[in-house]
C-alpha cells in the first residue's frame, strides 16, 4: 500500500466530518500524478517551504524596520508562529493539520519589503492598488518556479482570504485567518515591550484581566477560547468576550505602535525607497533582472516592476536604492 493511501485512510477515520480531507480537494489548476508518500496538502506545504519566496521572509520586516537586535520578529518568524497556533487549534478541532499548515506557511509570501509601509507605498503607485494577500496568491500561481507552484484550490483560497472581508471556504483557512491575528497582536506587544515602545501597565486593563498579563498566557487563553468555542461549529470564531478584548488590543496597537511610534520612525524613508525604486525601474526596465524584463513584455511594465519590488527583502531594496541613487566615491589609482 502506498503511504499516501494510508494517510488518506487515517484522515477518513480520525478527522471531524467538518474537516477538509485530502481526497476531497478540488484539485490543482494543472492535473498532476499523485505522490506515493504525501497527500496533496502535504505536497503543497513542502513546495511552499522550499520556495525562494519563503526563504526571503527571514529578511522582511514585521513591525520594526531593520531593528537593532536579534530577537525582534521578522516576516518569517511571524509565519512560523501563525503555523504553530493554527496547527494547535486544527488538531484540537480534528481539522486537517496539513491543509492548515500549508495555508499558514504561504499566507505572507507576497509581502513587500518594510512590512505594511512597503505595501502602502506600492498601493499608492500601482494601478488598481496592491494588497499583500493578492500578491501572495500571485506568487504561488505565477511567480515561483516555471508557472507557479500549482497548489491545490483550498490552499490558494486560504492564502487569498487570510485577510480582508471574504471568509475562507474551509474551516482550516478560517483557523489560519484568526491565528494570524492572534500571532501578530501578541508578538507585536512583546516586541513593543522589548523595544521600550510600551510598558505593560499601558495595555488596556480589562484585556489583561481577561486574557492574561503574560505573553504566553494571552496566547494560551486565545487558543483555548478558539478550541472551546468551535467544537462542531461550521464556522470558526472567538467567543464574544475574547473577540472584543482582541479587537481592543488591536486598536490599542494601532494607536500606540503601528502609527507614529518610535517603532515606525523609519517608515517614511522606507516608503520613499519603495516608490523611488518603482518609478525608476518603470522608466529604466533594463535595470531589472532579465526574467522581469521578459515578464514585462507579457504582463506589462507596471505589473512586472511591482512583482520585482514586492519580492525584495529589506536589505536588497536598500542596496538597490543605494546603487541607483547614492553617489559613490571616485577613487584615483596611486
Amino acid at each position: 500500500m502506498d503511504l499516501r493511501y494510508h494517510t488518506e485512510s487515517m484522515e477518513q477515520l480520525c478527522l471531524s466530518p467538518l474537516a477538509c480531507r485530502s481526497v476531497d480537494s478540488r484539485g490543482r489548476a494543472r492535473p498532476e500524478e499523485h505522490c506515493q508518500v504525501r497527500t496533496s496538502f502535504q505536497r503543497d506545504r513542502d513546495r511552499i517551504i522550499h520556495s525562494k519566496s519563503f526563504r526571503r521572509l527571514k529578511h522582511k520586516t514585521q513591525v520594526f524596520i531593520i531593528p537593532e537586535g536579534d530577537h525582534y520578529r521578522t516576516r518569517l518568524t511571524h509565519t512560523l508562529e501563525v503555523a504553530q497556533i493554527a496547527r494547535t487549534v486544527a488538531r484540537a478541532l480534528r481539522l486537517n493539520e496539513d491543509l492548515t499548515e500549508a495555508i499558514a506557511l504561504g499566507h505572507d509570501l507576497g509581502h513587500t519589503p518594510f512590512g505594511h509601509a512597503g505595501e502602502q507605498a506600492l498601493d499608492e503607485v500601482v494601478t488598481g492598488g496592491f494588497k499583500h494577500n493578492r500578491q501572495s496568491l500571485r506568487v504561488v500561481e505565477e511567480l515561483e518556479g516555471p508557472g507557479g507552484l500549482n497548489l491545490t484550490w483550498e490552499v490558494r483560497d486560504g492564502i487569498l482570504n487570510h485577510t480582508g472581508p471574504v471568509t475562507p471556504i474551509t474551516l482550516e483557512g478560517q483557523v489560519v485567518k484568526i491565528a494570524d491575528r492572534v500571532a501578530y497582536i501578541n508578538h507585536d506587544i512583546d516586541d513593543a515591550l522589548r523595544g521600550d515602545i510600551l510598558e505593560l501597565n499601558q495595555l488596556p486593563e480589562h484585556c489583561l484581566n481577561l486574557l492574561g498579563r503574560e505573553h504566553s498566557k494571552r496566547i494560551n487563553n486565545m487558543i483555548m477560547d478558539l478550541i472551546h468555542s468551535n467544537q462542531g461549529r461550521q464556522s470558526i470564531q472567538m467567543s464574544s468576550g475574547v473577540q472584543r478584548a482582541t479587537d481592543d488590543l488591536r486598536n490599542f496597537l494601532f494607536r500606540h505602535v503601528y502609527i507614529g511610534s518610535e517603532a515606525k520612525r523609519e517608515e517614511q524613508k522606507a516608503r520613499h525607497v519603495v516608490q523611488y525604486l518603482f518609478r525608476h525601474l518603470h522608466d529604466n526596465p533594463t535595470m531589472m533582472p532579465l526574467e522581469y524584463q521578459r515578464r514585462a513584455d507579457k504582463i506589462g511594465m507596471e505589473r512586472a516592476v511591482c512583482d520585482y519590488i514586492a519580492g525584495m527583502t529589506d536589505r536588497y531594496a536598500i542596496a538597490q536604492f543605494e546603487k541607483l541613487f547614492i553617489p559613490r566615491a571616485f577613487s584615483i589609482p596611486e
